[in-house]
């Protein structure tokens, strides 16, 4: 029966695996003699070791037990053979009969057909596969989960003398798509809107560790226990800072970064990883392997997310383990940082100085990531998705995020460069324009009202509605701390939050939008199942009705935070007028308890609906009955309405909210709330962009809701308009058949004089 490495026993093998490295010899010899010693501890007949080269290929690099002249002539794509799927899936392997596996692959120049069983493991570094570690065996053998945390942890100190250099070239390491020098100009998703000029800074910070086997771990546990110590001590600091303590945005985000600081399942792992030989520092660096590996399999987009606030706090872990202050890497940077990065942690990026930090540009990312979150409180232009950016830039080069078109210009032209500046000068003069028309109302020339509200979701954007002058909330995200939290917040902290909501309104209506969670808005504390088309799968009211209590807590909070004061409810994404009517039923239930209790009753009780599944406008006439107004979610409508996915730059702008059809059904909309005198608003990002906004109020919306950022400019477009001009032209080309509308809605405005 094979041997089973015990702690002590791992313990030994990583001394002789560091003893090899750092003895004489080239780095092939190493390879050889690790192989060797492998097999032996393991009572193994093959140890392996595939290396990852430029093409995706991995090649046999070194072996004990199979054919000699199989190294560095044996490759296998990735996918490819069970070595290949370990690389694929970036998880280890075991099998008591290997060649029953689907993905078998009989390569014959090895002469492995004669080993049974097989037990391999990915070699990570950064979180990303560099090769393969694997031993085989003659008969069927199960290996032990003692035995592949092993197999991990000589993987790690693999992946560091891959990484040195002297097995592959440091060009091969670091193969890219070519850097050029020319002009380059990449898309990706608008995440938040703005102009920014600046310098590129990458935010690639790694911290080497030069010492991976311990000595005494003991001495290695109270090191990282200091450490934890000192870095919860830090974050402590982080949330004391002015601009944070007063609540809002920064602080909501940092207090569930501060969560996953203090989870337990992440330090246990790390202290696993150090009772198995590893110095502290190489724990926590395996950890982070480990877990970039495991949350980039995740299918839900928030899960995958929460890695990068995962992977901030081992670097800030590390930082502290090797005594290097937190903020040392992000001095002496350029005046004006563009910061470039694959994705990051919210905390990452108040580690720059705000006042140089210009926009940001993500190769990954998504509207829910923290560090998104967090650049729209500070108003910073960011692009998320452009795919390989970091592949096609150098520190130092001069780009431009076009936050509203979703581009990133790389080293532009001068031509280019002096236009973008030139629109940024003439942007600046605008806001201050946009400012001092905040305590104007947004009435067209000819007299027509409209009411500009904000969407909001944290405490912060109420300094927001204060600062823009916008008329209200039309959109209040009550998912949003829900998000942020590491359990369903009950109804006392939803109540408390909601009467805050309400009193820093000042007055001014707030809309509250019920919860609106599940598709691409997952919980950290609620396992939901993948979806195919999470867009249009179990979320919004489907999943408040099927788990009626979480609706009941919510409305009893909303309740209780409105007595004797007025109280709009919204439910979302209702698709037939029984999920309103199943929705309405809760809500009275919860009237009807607040009344037996004896709470003050509301003073003016409005209950709506957003209007975003197209099925929901055939049922109008039973509809109108029903809702005291309607909210047309254009971000939603048009995505089901054209089964276009607005997440995926290559369709995201195929089709137009200003086509024939769009038009058509929102003014049809429009016509039937008119003859119930039913208020109707509309409340996605088609509300904030000016050219739309003219449309929509020549439509006959008279109430919009966008992001704070928006009131300025479609104020300013609103004030110059005839409402009457435009609905006149727009009956006249009611009937064409163009794609879209847009440029015939442009040039009118440009006879006119709209501003737009």
């Amino acid at each position: 029966m094979a041997r089973i490495p015990t702690m002590t026993g791992s313990r030994r093998l990583l001394a002789r695996l560091r003893d090899v490295m750092a003895g004489a010899g080239a780095a092939q010899e190493q390879l050889d003699r690790i192989v060797s010693i492998v097999a032996s501890d393991f009572v193994a007949e093959v140890c392996s070791i595939y290396i990852l080269r430029a093409g995706e290929v991995l090649e046999l690099f070194a072996a004990t037990g199979l054919a000699p002249e199989a190294v560095h002539n044996t490759r296998l794509s990735i996918g490819e053979g069970l070595i290949g799927h370990i690389a694929a899936q970036s998880r280890p392997l075991t099998l008591a009969d290997a060649q029953s596996h689907p993905d078998y692959v009989f390569r014959p120049e090895t002469g492995e057909e004669i080993y049974q069983s097989l037990a391999g493991v990915p070699i990570l570094r950064g979180g990303r596969i560099t090769g393969v570690l694997a031993v085989q065996n003659r008969t069927g053998r199960s290996y032990t989960e003692e035995e592949v945390e092993t197999l991990e942890t000589i993987a790690m100190v693999l992946a560091e003398l891959i990484a040195s250099g002297e097995i592959l070239s440091q060009d091969e390491l670091h193969a890219v798509d070519s850097i050029t020098f020319m002009p380059i100009t990449m898309d990706g998703v608008r995440l938040n809107g703005g102009l920014a000029i600046g310098e590129a800074v990458r935010h690639e910070r790694r911290i080497q560790i030069l010492k991976l086997v311990a000595d005494d771990p003991v001495a290695e546990q109270q090191r990282l226990d200091r450490a934890v110590a000192e870095m919860h001590g830090a974050i402590d600091e982080m949330l004391e800072a002015k601009d944070v303590a007063e609540g809002g945005e920064h602080r909501d985000i940092l207090e569930t970064y501060k969560m996953f600081a203090e989870d337990a399942g992440w330090l246990a792992r790390i202290g696993e990883a150090i009772t198995n030989g590893l110095t502290a520092e190489a724990a926590v660096e395996k950890v982070r392997n480990d877990t970039r590996a495991r949350f980039r399999k995740q299918t839900d987009r928030y899960l995958r997310e929460r890695l990068h606030d995962f992977d901030d706090l081992a670097h800030r872990l590390l930082q502290h383990l090797v005594g290097i202050p937190e903020n040392n890497d992000t001095a002496n940077l350029p005046e004006n940082i563009i910061l470039m990065a694959r994705n990051m942690g919210p905390a990452e990026l108040l580690d720059y100085d705000r006042t140089r930090l210009r926009g940001l540009v993500l190769e990954e990312g998504s509207a829910t990531t923290h560090v998104a979150i967090v650049a729209r409180a500070l108003d910073i232009p960011v692009v998320g998705r452009v795919a390989e950016i970091l592949d096609k830039i150098e520190t130092g080069d001069t780009i431009i995020v076009d936050g509203d078109n979703a581009q990133v210009h790389i080293r532009p032209a001068e031509d280019v460069y002096q236009a973008f500046v030139d629109t940024l000068t003439a942007r600046a003069q605008r806001m201050a324009a946009y400012a001092s028309l905040r305590d104007v109302p947004a009435e067209t020339k000819d007299g027509i009202r409209v009411d500009l509200h904000i969407n909001a979701g944290l405490l912060a954007d109420m300094q927001n509605m204060l600062e823009t002058g916008a008329d209200g909330i039309g959109l209040y995200r009550t998912e949003i701390p829900f998000m942020n939290s590491h359990d369903f917040p009950d109804v006392d902290r939803q109540a408390e939050l909601y009467e805050r909501v309400i009193e820093q309104s000042g007055g001014k209506p707030v809309v509250f939008r019920t919860l609106d969670v599940g598709g691409d808005k997952g919980l950290p504390y609620w396992d939901t199942a993948a979806e195919e088309n999470p867009a249009m799968g179990w979320r919004a009211i489907r999943v408040s009705l099927d788990r009626p209590a979480l609706l009941r807590h919510q409305l009893r909070a909303l309740i209780r935070a409105a007595q004797g004061q007025n109280l709009s409810i919204m439910f979302p994404m209702i698709t037939e007028i029984a999920e309103f009517d199943a929705a309405r039923k809760i809500l009275n239930l919860e009237l009807a308890r607040a009344e037996k209790k004896g709470r003050t009753p509301i003073k003016n009780l409005q209950v709506g609906t957003m209007l975003e599944v197209p099925a929901l406008a055939f049922q109008m006439p039973a509809l109108l009955k029903r809702v005291d107004f309607i909210s047309v979610g254009s971000n939603d409508l048009f995505q089901f309405l054209f089964a276009s996915d607005r997440g995926s730059p290559k369709i995201a702008d195929r089709y137009d909210t200003l086509s024939p059809a769009a038009l058509r059904l929102l003014s049809n909309l429009v016509e039937q709330c008119d003859a119930t005198s039913t208020p109707i608003s509309l409340c996605g990002e088609m509300a904030g962009r000016p050219l739309d906004a003219m449309a929509l109020v020549g439509l006959g919306f008279r109430t919009l809701s966008m992001a704070p950022s928006s009131i300025g400019p479609v104020k300013t477009m609103i004030r110059s308009l005839s409402a009457s001009d435009l609905k006149r032209y727009l009956d006249s080309v009611q009937d064409v058949s163009e794609h879209s509308l847009r440029e015939k809605l442009r040039e009118f405005a440009l006879d006119h004089g709209v501003m737009i």
